[in-house]
């Protein structure tokens, strides 16, 4: 994208990517409640969340004008860090062993 041009959708494009989203978020409610439980509810709804995010990220935080090295980048960081956090709760042992540092 060169410096002056910028890309300007109305109010219409957020106004539709809002409406699927309250429509993706509808979809997980329905499903969690009549589908049993279990691992593949579990992945199913984690797969849509993340395909909400997704959306949500390229829309609201206008990375999908953005060049894909910056996004491939920030990704990347974010996943390093979310995982860096899940493995440094301090009670990341306990929910482990279900006993804090007992043997």
């Amino acid at each position: 994208m060169s410096s002056g041009e910028r890309h300007t959708e109305g109010l219409g494009t957020d106004i539709a990517v809002y409406v699927v989203l309250l429509a993706i978020a509808g979809l997980q409610i329905i499903q969690a409640y009549t589908t049993g439980g279990g691992r593949g509810l579990m992945v199913r709804l984690l797969v849509v969340a993340a395909i909400q995010a997704l959306i949500a990220v390229m829309f609201f935080m206008h990375l999908r004008w953005e060049r894909r090295s910056l996004v491939g980048a920030i990704a990347l960081v974010t996943l390093f860090v979310l995982s860096a956090m899940q493995f440094s709760w301090s009670d990341s042992f306990r929910i482990l062993h279900m006993s804090p540092w007992a043997h």
